[in-house]
C-alpha cells in the first residue's frame, strides 16, 4: 500500500505526461502481479463497492481526532475533500505496517459484509496504521471516490513501457469485464488465451467538439458527415457463435436489449459493430428520456417492448471476419459495412445514414434540421481515417446543434470543491412563476476564475439564510443557461428536466425581473 500511495503522491504532484508514465511505470515493475493488477482495475476504474456511508466516516473520524463533529464538519467544507480532511487530521500511530493494496482492497470487500459497529475500529485501525498519502488513498477507496488525474490512455502507455506490449493491444485486453479478485495479470495482460478475447470490445473512437470555424477542418470532400445519435454509444460482436452488446461505460448489457439480441442467429461470426443503442419507433428515434427507462430495467416486459423498442444504429465496423480492420480507411470500413448491414435486413439494426453535402454552408443548414429529427447534430469522419483509441483531434468531430438558452435567476450557492472548495461555486437557479422563483436547474461550470470569485463575494455578502453549507442569497443576479435537452418530469419541482446545463455567461445587463418565467421554459418542450 505504501508503494501505491507514494505513486499517487507523485503523479499529484506534477502537471507532466512523461514524469507520470514514468512513476507509473517503474510502479508496474516493481509492484507485485496482485497489486499491479489491482492498480490496473483502479486506474481504468474497476473500483470496490463503496462499504460505509459518509456520514459514520465522518462521526468515526472526528471521535478518532478527539474533535467534536461540528469542527470537522467546518474543517471538511474548507478542505473540500472528504478523504483529504481525514488524512489530515488523523495522525499515524504504528511505522511498522507492510500491508499491501491488495490486503486493503480484500478488507474493504470484506467489510460490505458487515454490521456498522464492527467497520469502526476495522477502519479507525487502517487509519492510525497508515501514513498521510496512505490514508488518502484509503479513504478515496472506501468512499468510492477513487478518481486520480491519470486516464486510462496514459495508464496503458506506462504499462506498456514496463511490459514491452503495444498499448493499442493492452488497451484491448483491459476492456470488458474482468474481476481483479479472481483474475491473474499473466492471464490478463501478458498471455491471455485466444478464447478470453471472444466478448472483448476494442477502445472507443471518442470525438471533439466543434467550437471555431468549421472551415478550419479542412475541405468538405475530405469528409464524410452522419447524424449524431441521441442514445447510448456501444458495440455489438458477435464472436464463436455468441452475441455480446457493450456499452461505451463498459458494461455488458446485451441481455437488457432482447431485441439485439436476437441478432445472433442473423450477424455473421466474426464481427464487430460501432454504433448507437437507440430508442426508435415508427422510423423515427425516441427522446432519450423515452430511452432512459430501458436503460436501468433488467428484465423487460412486452409492454416496454412495445411502446419503447430499442435498435442498434450502426455507423462503423472493427472487425470483419475475425480480422481487426481499424486501421483501414473509414472509406473502406464504411464500404464493409454497407455490404452487411442492408443485406441482413432486420429491424434491429440500421445503418446509419450518410449525409450529402457539396459545402460547409449546405451542411450547416441541414445541421440547422437536427432537432426536428430528434438527433443532436452531426459527425464528421475523414475519410481516410483509421479508427483510433480515445479521444484524438482531427479525423472524427461532433458538430452539435446550438444549445437551448434561457436567462435565469440565482437562487442557492454550495461551496465547490478540490481548488474551488473556499469559494462558493455550484449554483441553483430560478425562473418566474406567479411573481415566485420556481427552482429549475442547477449548474457549476461555464465562469471564469475571476467571475467565480465575484459571485463568491455576492454570495456571502447577500446570504438570507443557510442550509448547512447551502446558502440562500438575494434574487439579483441573472445567469444565461445553456442545456441540451429538455423534458417534461415530475420529480422536479419546475415539472421540467433539463440536460446538461451549464453557464453560458453572465448577464450583468439584465436585473432579477428580466428573467424569463416558467412558462418561456415549457414552451420549449
Amino acid at each position: 500500500m505504501k508503494d501505491f500511495a507514494q505513486l499517487i503522491r507523485k503523479v499529484d504532484e506534477t502537471n507532466k505526461t512523461t514524469a507520470k508514465i514514468k512513476a507509473l511505470a517503474e510502479y508496474f515493475q516493481q509492484a507485485s502481479d496482485r497489486d499491479k493488477l489491482w492498480a490496473i482495475a483502479l486506474l481504468s476504474h474497476r473500483r470496490p463497492k463503496r462499504p460505509v456511508n459518509t456520514t459514520l466516516l465522518r462521526q468515526w473520524a472526528s471521535e478518532l481526532a478527539g474533535i467534536d463533529l461540528w469542527l470537522f464538519e467546518e474543517s471538511y467544507y474548507i478542505v473540500g475533500d472528504l478523504a483529504e480532511t481525514i488524512a489530515l487530521l488523523i495522525k499515524q500511530e504504528s511505522t511498522s505496517n507492510s500491508k499491501s493494496l491488495t490486503d486493503y482492497i480484500s478488507l474493504i470487500i470484506q467489510l460490505k459484509e458487515l454490521e456498522d459497529d464492527a467497520k469502526k475500529p476495522i477502519i479507525q485501525s487502517c487509519w492510525q496504521e497508515l501514513d498521510f498519502y496512505g490514508r488518502f488513498v484509503f479513504n478515496k477507496l472506501i468512499t468510492g471516490g477513487f478518481r486520480i488525474g491519470i486516464s486510462q490512455k496514459l495508464m496503458t502507455k506506462a504499462l506498456s513501457k514496463a511490459t514491452g506490449i503495444d498499448d493499442k493491444i493492452l488497451a484491448h485486453r483491459i476492456m470488458g469485464n474482468w474481476d481483479p479478485a479472481t483474475d491473474s495479470f499473466e492471464d490478463l495482460i501478458l498471455s491471455p488465451s485466444e478464447n478470453s478475447n471472444a466478448s472483448l470490445p476494442y477502445p472507443f473512437y471518442l470525438a471533439y467538439a466543434i467550437e471555431d470555424d468549421i472551415q478550419n477542418i479542412g475541405p468538405p470532400e475530405d469528409w464524410t458527415a452522419e447524424w449524431k445519435w441521441d442514445g447510448i454509444r456501444g458495440q455489438l460482436i458477435k464472436r464463436q457463435g455468441d452475441i455480446f452488446l457493450w456499452s461505451r461505460g463498459e458494461e455488458l448489457v446485451t441481455e437488457k436489449y432482447p431485441e439485439i439480441e436476437a441478432l445472433v442467429s442473423f450477424l455473421p461470426d466474426g464481427i464487430v459493430l460501432d454504433g448507437e443503442i437507440l430508442a426508435y419507433k415508427d422510423n423515427l428515434p425516441l427522446d432519450f428520456q423515452a430511452m432512459q427507462k430501458r436503460i436501468g430495467r433488467k428484465s423487460v416486459g412486452a409492454k416496454l417492448l412495445n411502446d419503447i423498442p430499442v435498435i442498434f444504429m450502426a455507423y462503423d465496423i472493427l472487425e470483419h471476419n475475425g480480422e481487426d480492420i481499424r486501421n483501414s480507411s473509414f472509406t473502406k470500413r464504411r464500404k464493409v459495412l454497407e455490404t452487411i448491414v442492408p443485406k441482413l435486413n432486420h429491424s434491429s439494426l440500421m445503418l446509419s445514414p450518410t449525409i450529402a453535402f457539396e459545402s460547409w454552408e449546405a451542411l450547416a443548414k441541414t445541421r440547422s434540421t437536427s432537432r426536428t429529427r430528434k438527433v443532436e447534430g452531426i459527425m464528421l469522419k475523414k475519410k481516410d481515417s483509421s479508427y483510433k483509441q480515445g479521444r484524438v483531434k482531427g479525423d472524427m468531430w461532433k458538430w452539435k446543434i446550438e444549445p437551448y438558452t434561457i436567462d435565469a435567476v440565482l437562487t442557492y450557492a454550495t461551496r465547490g470543491h478540490g481548488r474551488r472548495a473556499n469559494l462558493y461555486t455550484d449554483y441553483t437557479f430560478g425562473l418566474w412563476e406567479d411573481g415566485q422563483l420556481v427552482t429549475f436547474a442547477k449548474a457549476y461550470s461555464g465562469l471564469t476564475d475571476k467571475e467565480f470569485q465575484e459571485v463568491d463575494r455576492y454570495v456571502r455578502q447577500h446570504t438570507l439564510e443557510r442550509f448547512g453549507p447551502v446558502r440562500m442569497v438575494e434574487p439579483k443576479l441573472v445567469f444565461e443557461l445553456a442545456f441540451e435537452g429538455l423534458a417534461n418530469s415530475k420529480r422536479h419541482k419546475s415539472g421540467v428536466a433539463t440536460r446538461f446545463p451549464r453557464i453560458k455567461r453572465w448577464r450583468k445587463d439584465k436585473t432579477a425581473e428580466d428573467a424569463n418565467t416558467l412558462d418561456d421554459l415549457k414552451s420549449m418542450l
